[in-house]
């Protein structure tokens, strides 16, 4: 072995090992923490405690600017946001004494207004957002400071006029990536790529590929909703409706799925093949179905499965995690699971050993298109719609993600919780490249390099790559 296959034999090892695609996940999720981090404002009942704590603090340090009988004024947006922070200030502010002379919430006229009408005014207390407002200038006077002593606890946010004093709550850094609403977007754009990842782990396992699931997911998305239409639509439809519709759509997919197989296991039909043209067929009938155009006229109770939450956690992800609970245990637990596995190894050894390929891969492609089918379903109730052209191009992102979850294209080797852990290097990435607005151009690129590295690890690993004719 060269010098340089030595040196790279173990972080090779380690990133395809059980748990190198994790760590490769965390440490994406530290970099694009570390580059997308902002300074950022509290708001509502956080910010009115953080600025009850900061006008203590600085009566404290400096009682005779600041005496414990300054006159404060507090103005802050319309709004909840807004009402919140002059509500829990006002509250914090009489609980130590201090001496609240008014209180405005709403434009700047009205705020301007309520200043006026109160009189001698110490210290305007008000929201970062509002701070920089031309608003507060005629009350602050010509000359004004904004005060950075090291020892003041409130640091940039006081401003001192000639009149009175502008104070806001301080400012942190905290990174975008890590905000509750990015990670809960994350999780819900993922989630029909990662359902139809199980499927396509499958049958990559069996040293096959489903270059149809993208249409697939138009075509389950647009019978779903076509059904819909025809029973109610918008006006009418219940909840017996969406539960048929939805089966339907699934049904569809899992019919279109196992006809795949049979043109494969059957008629020995190279699968990069077969799923091409049944990629351009079901595309087609999708199209054809909903004529054209946009199936729309769908209840807007049809988000729940897309866009709803149950416990704050998307529901879509709840299921997601449910599918992936399921393909776990049927891959590490049942004789199915062993099968698989079994096939893409060494298909004529398991044909020997007992084991129907043909049956086997038949059942695979099946639970590829119900996969599909799901998938197609909660992407239409994201969207509330269906149409023929959802899905284009997804069966490059699922494959993707089997990829760089550690699952090899040639068969015999993967695992479902590893193909999550693609899923979501995958969505980190391009949700990443989209906070730090990196083009369309350059994440096409990143991603296929993410792909082929993901590739040439698993060759370099396996020593396979000696074996090739002419190496």
């Amino acid at each position: 072995m060269s010098a340089l296959g030595k040196i790279l034999r173990k972080p090779i090892e380690f990133v395809s090992g059980e748990y190198g695609m994790a760590a490769v996940l965390l440490l994406l999720c530290i970099l694009f923490s570390v580059l997308t981090i902002e300074e950022k404002s509290p708001e509502g009942t956080k910010a009115g405690n953080k600025l009850t704590d900061d006008i203590v603090k600085l009566i404290e340090q400096d009682s005779v600017n600041f005496p414990k009988e300054i006159r404060v004024f507090i103005a802050a947006g319309k709004g909840k946001s807004g009402e919140d922070f002059v509500d829990s200030l006002g509250k914090g502010l009489d609980s130590k004494g201090i001496n609240v002379i008014g209180k405005a919430v709403g434009d700047t006229l009205r705020i301007k207004k309520a200043i006026q009408a109160t009189g001698e005014i110490d210290l305007i207390a008000t929201t970062s957002l509002m701070r920089n407002f031309p608003v507060f200038d005629s009350f602050l006077g010509e000359e004004r400071e904004v005060i950075r002593a090291s020892s003041m606890v409130v640091n940039d946010t006081l401003i001192k006029g000639e009149k009175t004093t502008l104070i806001a709550p301080r400012t942190y850094l905290w990174p975008i990536f890590l905000t509750p609403v990015n990670l809960r977007n994350i999780t819900s754009q993922i989630a029909v790529i990662a359902i139809l990842a199980i499927g396509m782990t499958m049958v990559i396992i069996t040293a096959g590929i489903d270059l149809s699931v993208g249409s697939m997911i138009a075509l389950s998305a647009v019978v779903a909703t076509s059904i819909i239409e025809k029973m109610g639509g918008a006006a009418e439809a219940g909840t017996s409706v969406f539960l048929i519709a939805s089966l339907a759509g699934v049904l569809v997919c899992t019919l279109s799925g196992a006809f795949t197989g049979i043109m494969v296991s059957q008629f020995s039909i190279p699968p990069f093949i077969a799923t091409l043209a049944m990629m351009q067929v079901l595309r087609g009938i999708a199209f054809k179905i909903a004529n054209n155009e946009t199936i729309s006229d769908v209840p807007a109770n049809f988000q729940w499965l897309g866009n709803g939450l149950s416990y704050g956690i998307p529901n879509c992800v709840i299921l997601m995690i449910i599918l992936y609970t399921l393909a776990h245990i049927m891959m590490n637990k049942t004789q199915l699971g062993r099968y698989i596995y079994a096939i893409g190894a060494n298909a004529e050894a398991s044909r020997m050993s007992g084991i129907s390929p043909k049956k086997i891969k038949l059942i695979v492609y099946a639970i590829c298109g119900a996969t599909a089918g799901l998938g197609g379903i909660v992407m239409a109730s994201q969207l509330q719609s269906g149409a023929g052209n959802y899905g284009v191009t997804y069966e490059l992102m699922v494959i993707a993600a089997v990829v760089v979850g550690g699952t090899s294209l040639f068969g015999g080797k993967g695992k479902v919780l590893g193909t999550l852990i693609g899923a979501f290097i995958i969505a980190v990435i391009t949700n990443g490249m989209n906070l730090l607005l990196l083009g369309s151009e350059t994440q096409m690129i990143v991603l296929g390099l993410v792909i082929l590295v993901a590739i040439l690890i698993e060759r370099l690993r396996s020593g396979e790559w000696r074996n090739a004719v002419g190496g």
